[in-house]
């Protein structure tokens, strides 16, 4: 039986909030990337390839703060990051700063496969993903309009970018295969108006991502600096692992004690036996997910 949960970020809808067609192509950007996860599963695939596929439909989407339409940072430039775990032999592989890799995810899954490295960053990461033959992109490829307006609004807003002031938009698929094997990828361009250089917590595994067989896949979005912080993603898994809660008991939980930090954020998770749980503890989150002889679910939660 196979499982497959993603999620296109959690915090403030901003725009999509009071417009219906936005919110439409939102879910109909997210059916297209569960089905392009769900097609592998469906053909035996494994859960790694799900996965990676899953966040590469998400990354070539604009509308998601990932690849192509991720948020700028502070100097008008796009940094990105990822990363992919398996959880049988808890391979796993990272890239972050990557300015020029169109897809980010496939470059984090080549760390994983071909060096003896968990992460790259920077220009050596670029370079590695050119000697690994994967497309590269002028960094204004992933820039668009409605980022750069975003990147106008922040500065003219002395607030800046505080918690809450979303949406994140991070991107992340968890999956189980026939062969209960079990994946985690999750790929963000980070925060608004970051400085040039700041790391979150998607490709650090056990703080956005991580995948265990033994427990369970989870991808995070939200408050990336506290996910590092409390290990978020390993929090979970923990729970499951010494624990022994149940995944919606210790997903909750883990949601509470982030909460009780005032910060906030989303997960999606699969454990061993195929069950799903998806959360947040903040105004909104986009997610999706399937189960083998089940009909998929979309929603705006």
């Amino acid at each position: 039986m196979y499982a497959l949960a993603i999620h296109g970020g959690a915090g403030a809808l901003g725009p999509a909030a009071h417009d219906p067609a936005h919110q439409a192509a939102l879910c109909a950007a997210l059916t297209a990337a569960l089905q392009a996860g769900e097609r592998i599963l469906q053909d035996d695939g494994t859960a790694l390839d799900a996965v990676e596929a899953a966040v590469v439909a998400l990354e070539d989407d604009p509308l998601f703060n990932a690849g192509r339409g991720a948020v700028l940072a502070a100097d008008g430039s796009v940094e990105l990051d990822a990363a992919i775990m398996e959880g049988t032999t808890l391979r796993a592989g990272a890239v972050a700063l990557v300015r020029h890799t169109r897809n980010p995810v496939r470059l984090a899954r080549c760390v994983l496969e071909r060096l003896p490295h968990v992460m790259l960053a920077g220009e050596a990461a670029d370079r590695f993903a050119a000697q690994s033959a994967l497309s590269r992109v002028a960094n204004d490829y992933f820039v668009t309009e409605q980022r750069r307006a975003q990147l106008q609004a922040r500065a003219a807003d002395s607030a800046g970018v505080s918690r809450g002031s979303g949406p994140w938009g991070t991107v992340g698929a968890v999956a189980r295969d026939r062969r209960g094997q079990l994946a985690a990828a999750t790929s963000t361009g980070g925060t608004v108006g970051k400085r040039p250089g700041r790391i979150g917590d998607s490709p650090i595994i056990g703080a956005g991502t991580y995948a265990d067989d033994s427990a369970c896949a989870v991808s995070g979005t939200g408050h990336g600096e506290w996910f590092v912080r409390i290990v978020q993603a390993y929090d979970l898994v923990a729970r499951l692992r010494y624990a022994h809660q149940p995944l919606a008991v210790a997903m909750q939980e883990a949601l509470e004690r982030l909460s009780s930090l005032g910060a906030h954020g989303g997960l999606i998770a699969v454990n061993a036996a195929g069950e799903i749980c998806v959360r947040h503890n903040c105004e909104s989150m986009l997610g999706a997910s399937v189960c083998e002889g089940q009909a998929p679910q979309v929603c705006i939660l």
